[in-house]
């Protein structure tokens, strides 16, 4: 946010208020007066309690102040207002940072959805800038991925983030599908126990991912074809 608005936080002394005792007392003026006056009102909404609370405070700010002979406002206007910057043009996005983990198929997962990082960070955790409209990764510091925000299930991959060998894979892999189309996958066992099967837990996340949330799961119901044949074996003897 600091860096958004270009400004520098510069922290107060500890303990009883040293540097900024006018603000303090403002802010007691604000919250007393303002307080006071909604204590025995009801609201239904944060939506409306903010909008009387606008209210209040646009009446305080234009209130005349004895001593000084003016309003809150007008001595805004006089010595704040003309030493303001511009606001950027565009609004401040809220971002959240955390930790990430770049899995074995050089993706990291944020709220469901896998975002690509080079190949070489591998293993690595990461920090993952993520804002309403973009997911930016850092590797110490430094930015080494950013993609469009997606919040639907899914893999959003750079090819410039893939090795040669897996680039090249891939192209194969696109090229043998567009000739045969769809696959099928038959198992006689759940989804859940492929787990076992596959043995590494990260390499089946990212396997049993992409194959469950990306086809169509079809159950069939009734007895299997071995066990049919077996009966049918049975009783020609």
């Amino acid at each position: 946010m600091l860096e958004h608005y270009n400004v520098a936080v510069i922290p107060t002394r500890p303990r009883k208020p040293k540097d900024k005792a006018k603000a303090e007392v403002g802010v007691q003026v604000v919250e007393r007066w303002i307080m006071a006056r909604i204590r025995h009102e009801t609201f239904y909404s944060l939506a409306s309690l903010n909008q009387r609370i606008r209210e209040l405070l646009e009446r305080l700010n234009n209130k005349v102040m004895q001593k000084l002979g003016c309003s809150r406002a007008d001595l805004f206007a006089q010595l704040d207002k003309p030493e303001l910057k511009s606001l950027p043009e565009a609004s401040y996005s809220y971002t959240l940072v955390k930790k990430v983990r770049v899995h074995a198929d050089y993706h990291v997962e944020i709220d469901k959805h896998y975002y690509s990082v080079p190949c070489s960070l591998l293993g690595l955790q990461l920090e993952a800038w993520i804002s309403g409209e973009l997911v930016r990764l850092f590797n110490q510091g430094q930015e080494v991925a950013a993609h469009p925000r997606n919040r639907n299930y899914g893999y959003s991959t750079r090819e410039e983030h893939m090795s040669s060998e897996q680039r090249s894979d891939l192209l194969e892999i696109v090229d043998l599908m567009y000739q045969r189309g769809s696959i099928i996958v038959v198992s006689q066992l759940p989804v859940d126990s492929w787990y076992k099967m596959i043995g590494d837990s990260t390499h089946a996340d990212a396997i049993l991912d992409r194959l469950v949330h990306g086809s169509v799961k079809i159950e069939l119901k009734g007895e299997s074809m071995r066990k049919m044949q077996t009966t049918l074996t049975e009783g020609d003897q």
